[in-house]
């Protein structure tokens, strides 16, 4: 093997253990009761954020301002992602996590699983990895903590 492949092979699980700390500090930074000026450091200025029923932002001042919407809306939440498959591909790369995670909704005091899938866009902007497009998607499931998602899922 040469030194040129070490190399790359190096440089590759790098950026790969950089995108895994990135998503952490995600979830940290939604944990953090959803902090919209931390929110915007991880992601590119066009970056787009996206769930399907939730909430569609384009660029920081939208980004934050869902953020906001999400501060006023949950008290708590968990966010737990697992099974990272992620694709470097030179300044840019692609991720696939699995999501679950535990919330409580201000209205109500109504606490909730939720499941889902996220599929992101990584960009490395000077040296460093940030999120281009994030996007959940299915299948997924939001359920009351009482009733659980037995029924709820196949009813």
């Amino acid at each position: 093997m040469s030194n040129n492949d070490l190399e790359a092979r190096i440089t590759r699980l790098e950026d790969i253990e950089s995108i895994r700390q990135l998503k952490a500090l995600y979830c940290e930074i939604c944990d953090d009761n959803h902090n919209p000026d931390r929110i915007v450091t991880i992601f590119t200025r066009d970056a787009v954020w996206e769930g399907k029923g939730i909430a569609h932002a384009r660029g920081h001042a939208e980004i934050h301002a869902l953020f906001e919407k999400f501060k006023s809306m949950m008290s708590f939440t968990q966010h737990m992602t697992v099974n990272p498959r992620i694709e470097i591909d030179g300044e840019s790369a692609t991720g696939t996590w699995y999501f679950f995670g535990p919330f409580t909704f201000i209205e109500s005091n109504q606490a909730k699983w939720q499941a889902a899938r996220y599929k992101e866009v990584y960009q490395k902007e000077q040296g460093e990895w940030k999120i281009k497009h994030l996007k959940i998607t299915g299948p997924g499931m939001s359920v009351n903590y009482e009733k659980g998602w037995g029924e709820s899922l196949y009813h």
